[in-house]
């Protein structure tokens, strides 16, 4: 992996760093839906019940982006700050001996995912606790997202999208355009979820893992560069009076073929570890009985056959083609994107343009608040909830933290 770490642009990838998604909309809403199918009996039936809202929150952190200048630095950790010969030997894994090193503000700068994770832990904990069913889906749905941008080995690097080894773009295909591309050929069967006796062990070995996948992430884009041209490795797209360059499908489909085994590994496994902090904060939380916190009570009949339905198809891998992912029903857009899929003809776009963000383009989330360490203060919820007797609309009272 050819890395080029450049002092004075450290300040503009920071900032740059907060446009980057991870696993893209369509990622993180996978690896939501298919952790509700990994938990054990006593939780799923209330999972499966607010699946589609926790699939719908499970974006929320990165919709918030824009508006929210601390949420940024909660996504990712660049280990390679720290060094790149032993940046795990270097890096203390409890916050406050990690503060006391380096300091507070430049853990926010160079990311703090690990901890973020267990703060949202910690918090769905504490909904679980409380039997605060608003909060208990507002969690289980943040958890999931920070967990799955843990699994992204470009979320462990200054170099996050390539734009220092002039591969600029690479995020949004690692983390978008394979898994959208290429879905049907992942493996989606993961393993039942399991109580997690120390989280922040397993939140850094899969920041680990991640950072030891980064030279293949790199070297095969290089493979690939150097035997196909510009021409055919880019397409550009007009979209918001804006013209983007992004790499080509046929660069895809190769880089598919080199790095595509990686992407379905860490998509297969963070679900899993997501159900299992799911599980393991319900267990922390006093196992309380789930079955009175929905209305009706009871799975109906509908809902049984369709669990089953679907259940059967995660166990057969078969989600994809059968047709079965909520990502995969997609709004309409707001504007078409006329793409060329050949940059022989066009000349470059301007140097100041920028990569489109590897999500798609967000909407504020209307329950979203800020996850970060506890700082409280409180703010009235709207959550709409439907059953067979119809749609009844709630108020009550949330949290609102700050870093």
């Amino acid at each position: 992996m050819k890395k080029t770490l450049l002092p004075l642009l450290l300040a503009a990838l920071t900032l740059a760093h907060g446009t980057a998604g991870a696993w893209g909309f369509f990622g993180h809403r996978t690896i939501a839906q298919v952790a509700v199918y990994e938990l054990p009996s006593a939780m799923q039936a209330f999972y499966y019940r607010h699946m589609a809202e926790i699939v719908a929150q499970s974006t929320a952190p990165d919709e918030r982006r824009n508006d929210d200048p601390t949420e940024a630095p909660k996504h990712f950790i660049d280990m390679d700050h720290y060094s790149e010969d032993d940046p795990f030997g270097k890096m203390p894994r409890q916050y406050d001996k990690a503060t006391e090193k380096f300091t507070a503000d430049t853990l926010k700068k160079y990311g703090t995912v690990p901890w973020v994770i267990i703060e949202m832990k910690d918090n769905l904990t504490e909904a679980f606790r409380q039997r605060d069913t608003l909060r208990i889906i507002k969690y289980s749905a943040e958890l999931s997202h920070y967990v799955a941008d843990a699994f992204v080995p470009l979320h462990t690097t200054i170099n996050y999208d390539g734009q220092l080894t002039d591969q600029k773009g690479l995020h949004g295909l690692w983390e978008s355009q394979l898994p959208e591309r290429f879905i049907n050929d992942y493996k989606l069967d993961g393993e039942p979820a399991k109580y997690v006796k120390d989280p922040l062990t397993a939140v850094w070995e899969v920041i680990q893992q991640s950072y030891g996948f980064l030279g293949e992430t790199f070297d095969r884009a290089s493979k690939i560069e150097k035997v196909m041209k510009p021409d055919v490795r880019y397409t550009f797209a007009h979209k918001y009076g804006k013209t983007t360059r992004r790499f080509s499908d046929a660069f895809a489909d190769a880089y598919e073929k080199g790095v595509g085994g990686m992407v379905d590994f860490r998509l297969k496994g963070a679900p899993t570890l997501v159900s299992s902090l799911w599980l393991t904060a319900w267990q922390d939380g006093g196992k309380p009985d789930l079955g009175p916190m929905m209305t009706p009570s009871k799975p109906s009949k509908d809902e049984k056959e369709k669990l089953a339905t679907e259940l059967a198809a995660w166990k057969k891998n078969t989600l994809p083609q059968d047709q079965l992912l909520l990502a995969q029903q997609k709004a309409k857009k707001v504007e078409t994107v006329d793409e060329i899929k050949s940059a022989k003809d066009m000349a470059a776009p301007p140097a100041e343009e920028t990569e489109p963000t590897p999500a798609e383009a967000p909407a504020p989330a209307e329950a979203a608040t800020p996850a970060s360490a506890p700082a409280p203060a409180t703010d009235k919820v709207k959550v709409k909830t439907k059953s067979k007797a119809g749609s009844e609309k709630t108020k009550q009272k949330a949290t609102k933290l700050e870093w």
